[in-house]
């Protein structure tokens, strides 16, 4: 029996509030993340991720706080992300009600990080996130929520992160981020050809069908969208409804 494919909103938060952008850019407003939260988990949501796109000091502060409310009014698993560098902000996300924490920038910078995070919580604990654009010269690995471009492949990258010992993947298409056209799907099919751990596809979401094309053919085994659901264009129930007549194991 294969396992559910999980249905994953996405909460980018900026000052306490739930923001949403195009190609990493062009940010909006779109709601308290915690009111959010207590919807998407009504409406059977799988999971949520949370993710602090600007953890300065004061915002790490601010962030913690509300990872607390969220842990104390939702019932799903979420992970949490942004500014974790050290085993000490992973250790804070925990005690404040996480289930799971997301690394980018601070894993490229010091792959040690994977394997001290999985060593010290548990492999399920690790969650890393990729930001990966299509060039010319093949899908390359970005820094610091898509502003600075690396020489990491992202086949490579994701490779070692597995080996590491991380729980799983969280891949973004930079190219397909906000823009709605359908996830990078042949990108994600060689990713869950060639590695052991789950992968979790974001960017591009912007229909039903776009979910069921990862799931059947970019394979991924997880979908995280966030500006669909944000702004009422798709809901969980109905998407989820969709997703079985198609033949794809959900949770319902």
């Amino acid at each position: 029996m294969t396992l559910a494919k999980r249905i994953i909103p996405c909460l980018d938060v900026k000052d306490g509030q739930t923001v949403k952008g195009t190609n990493f850019v062009n940010l909006r407003q779109a709601g308290d993340p915690v009111e959010l939260g207590k919807a998407y988990s009504r409406q059977g949501a799988d999971e949520l991720i949370y993710l602090d796109i600007t953890a300065s000091h004061e915002g790490r502060k601010t962030f913690t706080r509300m990872v607390q409310r969220v842990a104390a009014e939702i019932n799903i698993p979420f992970t949490v992300g942004g500014g974790v560098n050290e085993l000490a902000d992973v250790d804070r996300l925990l005690s404040a009600g996480a289930d799971k924490v997301s690394i980018n920038s601070a894993a490229l910078r010091n792959p040690g990080l994977i394997d001290e995070i999985a060593r010290h919580f548990g492999s399920q604990v690790c969650v890393v996130a990729i930001d990966a654009r299509e060039t010319e010269r093949g899908w390359l690995c970005y820094l610091n929520g898509g502003r600075v471009v690396t020489d990491r492949s992202l086949f490579d990258w994701a490779r070692e992160v597995s080996e590491r010992g991380a729980g799983e993947i969280l891949f973004t298409s930079m190219n397909h981020d906000g823009v709605k056209t359908g996830y990078a799907n042949d990108a994600l099919r060689h990713l869950t050809d060639t590695l052991t751990i789950p992968v979790i596809a974001s960017g591009g979401a912007g229909s039903k069908e776009h979910f069921r094309d990862t799931f059947l053919y970019g394979k991924s085994d997880a979908a995280l969208a966030a500006s669909v659901f944000h702004f009422g264009e798709i809901s969980i129930p109905e998407l989820k409804s969709y997703l079985r007549q198609e033949g794809i194991r959900v949770r319902i």
